[in-house]
């Protein structure tokens, strides 16, 4: 939550009917903004931009400690290493690529995959209590990533006219109805794709944590004003929604990998 619903929330003097104006401190937008932690060369470095270098350097130290000196008897961090790196080499990679064609793209989904959970999981850690994903310019931009491999491997695979086809669905079967189905194909590829890829992962963890501010906060502020039944049924509920977020953001991490597998799926695929 941000620092102005976190100030009122410990306010005493702010209660249900009180007299001085000070109602509930509804979440909103306002959540999602944070004062910069220090400015550097007229760039403004806040909170979020913190957790999300602190992620990278997490995800990259990780795997340098689990793998920089593998062993054929692996330890116990290698062993949770090789766990995580094989349920999406084979669970998801394998399983929508294919082993043959899809082992030289593991890195980067495991990257990717790594990176996003421990994005998603900052919401539910004390003192962060912030997911990075639900800032859409980290979304957009994971996404564009995965836009530029899937394109680059489109036209390198199937070259200029047979790339075309590829994303337009080109199939003279079709016969009347080709072009139309060409144009939807081609902005459904081009335009609709990458956008839906990042805000699905952006509108998940902004819903979210929008909702565990609701019943954080609530609860702070029905317990002020001494409607503790109330304030008990909203800190159950706060309870109820970490667990369920704590397993949304698993699968948000999981959904966006599969989708950047499929695109790539279709990228590989002989045109017919």
């Amino acid at each position: 939550m941000s620092a102005d619903q976190t100030q009122l929330a410990f306010d005493w003097s702010c209660r249900i009917m009180s007299d001085n104006g000070c109602g509930f401190p509804a979440p909103g937008l306002h959540s999602f903004l944070f004062k910069p932690i220090a400015t550097v060369g007229g760039f403004e470095f806040n909170k979020v931009m913190l957790l999300a270098i602190v992620t990278s350097l997490l995800v990259v130290t990780f795997f340098t400690l689990a793998f920089g000196k593998a062993k054929v008897v692996p330890g116990k961090l290698q062993m949770i290493g090789e766990a995580g790196y094989d349920f999406v080499r084979r669970g998801i990679v394998y399983e929508t690529i294919g082993k043959k064609e899809g082992e030289k793209y593991v890195p980067l989904m495991v990257s990717l995959f790594f990176f996003i959970w421990i994005m998603n999981i900052w919401s539910v850690i004390p003192l962060a209590q912030f997911p990075v994903s639900s800032v859409i310019a980290y979304p957009m931009v994971l996404a564009a990533i995965v836009y530029l491999v899937w394109m680059s491997v489109t036209f390198k695979r199937h070259g200029f006219v047979g790339g075309f086809k590829n994303l337009t669905g080109y199939d003279k079967s079709l016969g009347p109805v080709l072009p139309l189905v060409m144009v939807i194909e081609f902005f459904s590829n081009t335009l609709v794709r990458p956008f839906t890829h990042a805000v699905r992962l952006f509108a998940n963890m902004f819903a979210g944590h929008l909702m565990l501010v609701m019943f954080t906060v609530a609860s702070w502020y029905l317990l002020n004003s001494w409607m503790v039944p109330a304030a008990g049924v909203s800190f159950v509920m706060a309870v109820v929604m970490i667990g369920f977020e704590l397993f949304v953001q698993a699968v948000q991490a999981y959904v966006f990998v599969l989708l950047a597998c499929s695109y790539l799926q279709g990228a590989l695929a002989e045109h017919h």
